[in-house]
């Protein structure tokens, strides 16, 4: 039987059967789910196991199904990452007799999945979709569990939603920021945006990272899930400067030399927590293409001052491809 995650997610004991599929892009969402039925089932023994370590060797899984214990009679199985390849070990799982609790997590499974079409039309199993939240559901989310705090303004409901991206992993981070700083229940709109500011920043130097590091996959990833603020669009591209002039003073330094004996003695020095990926773009990079690099920062800054009308988002995820490609060539 197919279930609504929003039905499923007010009451998980909505669910018939003890074989359910959970699938979907949403991992926000099915790892809401994961907890809940924890919660629910605080009595259980819980097994967790991962589908490739099960496809490797069954022995394991099907020793604890088949050791029946008067101490253990309520185990709930864990399965992760499960796919079409673990179809037959399911119905192997599923003709076992016993009253055990078995929960499948997926990812995104297309319409043609054998696994998804033996969970939709068997009568002995559940199927919760787990689709992508919309700013109706997100909305939710925020108003329920901040329902208990003061200062929750249209403005603090709205810069969380553009935040989090609709992205519910993320979402669930900044809650719980909030809930952990505003122990006395109320939201102080400036403090608040402190908050949300350190976390943008703390993004843009990810992302800053992964293209000076050349990794395009990562930095597509995070740039199809980062929202960048105009109005900070020239501390963007500060910060781009500031690392690639000192990715320049290093490496002209480097020559013939150590250069993490030179990275150590820099004046002002590299945090600690930046060393690794500073060597990573050391050796990366050159002095030609830094120079490359720093003349189409300098190209955007001067399309900022001339023309109001650009895309500033577009145009900042531009620069950042071209910086990532760069790193490359």
């Amino acid at each position: 039987m197919i279930y609504k995650n929003y039905l499923v997610e007010q009451n998980i004991n909505i669910l018939k059967n003890n074989f359910v599929l959970f699938y979907g892009e949403n991992l926000g969402l099915i790892n809401d789910f994961k907890e809940i039925i924890q919660k629910e089932n605080q009595n259980a023994s819980f097994l967790k196991f991962h589908q490739d370590e099960i496809l490797k060797s069954q022995d394991n899984i099907f020793s604890h199904i088949r050791n029946i214990s008067l101490f253990d009679e309520n185990k709930i199985f864990f399965i992760e990452s499960v796919n079409d390849k673990f179809l037959t070990t399911a119905e192997s799982i599923h003709s076992q007799k016993n009253n055990y609790k078995f929960y499948f997590f997926a990812g995104l499974l297309e319409k043609k999945s054998k696994l998804r079409s033996y969970f939709e039309k068997s009568q002995n199993c559940d199927t919760v979709p787990c689709y992508k939240d919309n700013e109706i559901s997100i909305k939710k989310i925020i108003s329920k569990k901040l329902n208990d705090f003061s200062g929750l303004t249209p403005k603090v409901l709205n810069d969380l939603i553009q935040c989090c991206s609709l992205d519910r992993i993320k979402l669930n981070n900044e809650l719980n920021k909030i809930k952990n700083f505003f122990i006395n229940k109320h939201i102080d709109y400036e403090t608040f945006s402190k908050l949300l500011n350190d976390r943008v920043d703390e993004d843009f130097s990810s992302i800053k990272d992964t293209a000076l590091n050349g990794d395009k996959t990562i930095t597509n990833n995070l740039l199809s899930s980062t929202i960048f603020e105009s109005e900070k669009i020239n501390f963007y591209i500060n910060i781009l400067n500031q690392r690639l002039n000192k990715l320049k003073e290093v490496i002209s330094q480097s020559l013939g030399k150590n250069l993490s004996q030179i990275i150590d003695n820099i004046k002002p020095p590299i945090f600690w927590k930046d060393k690794p990926n500073f060597i990573i773009q050391a050796k990366k990079w050159n002095i030609d293409k830094i120079n490359i690099a720093l003349k189409k920062t300098y190209n955007v800054e001067i399309n900022l001052r001339a023309k109001n009308n650009l895309n500033k988002d577009l145009l900042i995820k531009k620069l950042i491809i071209d910086i990532c490609n760069l790193a490359n060539s």
